[in-house]
């Protein structure tokens, strides 16, 4: 959940602090299956024929939605698996487990096998019961085990939600200062460092952590966040990391960058998205290595659930991949 907004949002963006957005009441119940619908984006709407940024070749962008729920909203972070599935946390303690379609040549034309759910709390009540205190959700990562960890801003934690259902515990978090709303953004799983160890790291210090669920967080490297800020992280092959960053200012709308580093946080590649192109509040990303070495982005973006300060966006839910090879 981001203050980053729309045309008819913007206004409330400049020279000011923003608020929280204001989210409309949660339809329920939840439609634990469910249809998306999927149409097509082009990389470009103002040169169709485009389909490259640099070295990142365009593979299809949709744009989501579903008649069957009013939950397909504000997803904030993604992750998915070689075999094409997906999950994805939304900023009101959502999941979403799915399957990326493919054409056969490899490009992103739909979403299917889609569940729906919400998150619960130690006692099996809805997160969202909670408040946005609590259903904050931003960070979404799976461990080798299967379990599934979350992180949340505002009350900082990270949650590990057993494979098998079990109520969730406290997984290890950094032991900092956090500054309100600009916490713990990315998280991801590290398999090189371990089968319990994740990353994670800051939204607006770019500091970041390598984390085990048997040891704890330590301090990693700090990610140049270039005067954005840290909305996402996947690990790479070989201990590889690629970041998320996000900007907005009234003037140029939304505008992210996609940063691909070695294991020292240095900068091996990356490409920056903005208008004219189709970009919006992009928040969460994978990455999946393919043949060759290959390795396929998904991009999706959070889009407040269509609302900002009280007011009305066009934000979309949008899922782009690109094809990078080093």
């Amino acid at each position: 959940m981001r203050r980053l907004a729309g045309p008819l949002g913007a206004l409330a963006l400049a020279g000011c602090v923003s608020p929280s957005p204001t989210l409309p009441p949660a339809p329920l119940p939840y439609a634990a299956t469910i249809a998306v619908d999927a149409a097509a984006v082009p990389l470009d709407p103002t040169d169709p024929s485009r389909q490259a940024i640099g070295r990142f070749v365009y593979a299809g962008g949709l744009h989501l939605t579903s008649q069957q729920t009013a939950r397909l909203h504000g997803l904030s972070d993604i992750k998915v698996r070689t075999d094409g599935r997906l999950v994805s946390a939304s900023d009101q303690s959502d999941l979403l487990r799915a399957r990326v379609v493919l054409d056969g040549s490899g490009r992103l034309i739909g979403v299917a096998d889609a569940h729906l759910a919400a998150l619960k709390d130690a006692t099996g009540a809805d997160l969202y019961a909670g408040g946005q205190r609590e259903f904050d959700s931003e960070g979404v990562a799976e461990l080798a085990s299967g379990d599934l960890l979350v992180s949340f801003e505002q009350n900082d934690r990270v949650l590990r939600f057993p494979r098998d259902g079990g109520p969730p515990r406290p997984a290890p978090q950094p032991q900092i200062a956090y500054t309100f709303n600009k916490g713990m953004e990315g998280l991801a799983a590290d398999p090189m460092s371990g089968p319990d160890a994740y990353r994670t790291a800051m939204e607006g210090s770019g500091q970041s952590f390598l984390c085990r669920l048997a040891t704890g967080c330590t301090p990693s490297f700090h990610i140049d966040l270039e005067g954005l800020e840290l909305t996402s992280l996947d690990m790479l092959p070989d201990g590889r990391m690629a970041v998320l960053l996000r900007g907005f200012s009234p003037l140029r709308g939304n505008s992210i960058k996609l940063k691909i580093l070695d294991r020292q946080g240095r900068r091996i590649d990356g490409m920056e998205m903005a208008r004219p192109l189709t970009v919006d509040n992009f928040e969460g990303l994978a990455a999946v290595p393919g043949p060759g070495g290959r390795i396929r982005f998904y991009l999706i973006s959070d889009d407040n659930f269509g609302h900002f300060a009280g007011a009305p966006t066009d934000q979309r839910t949008l899922l782009l991949a690109f094809d990078w090879r080093p």
